[in-house]
Formats: structure tokens, sequence, C-alpha cells
């Protein structure tokens, strides 16, 4: 398999799974590691003025 074999929909689908992926991360585990100030996650980035 190529770079060239790679369609808009395979493409589409990964970065979709991605995000659903990172909020079930989000959501499940605990705030010190994906939450405001997690390690892993830091949800608080955008907030930083």
């Amino acid at each position: 398999m190529s770079l060239f074999d790679v369609t808009f929909d395979q493409l589409a689908m990964a970065i979709m799974t991605t995000i659903a992926i990172r909020e079930v991360m989000i959501v499940t585990l605990p705030d010190h590691i994906a939450g405001p100030g997690g390690w892993l996650i830091d949800t608080a980035v955008g907030d930083r003025v």
C-alpha cells in the first residue's frame, strides 16, 4: 500500500476516529491526566490569555 492508495474517505474516518477517542479520554480519565492542567490532554490550553 502506497501513500497514493489512501482515499479521502479513509483519511476522514481516521480523523473522526482520533477525535472520538480524544473525547472519550477527556470524559473518562481523571482531571490530572485529561482535564484542566492535565499532563496528557490539557483542556485549559485555549483558556489562557
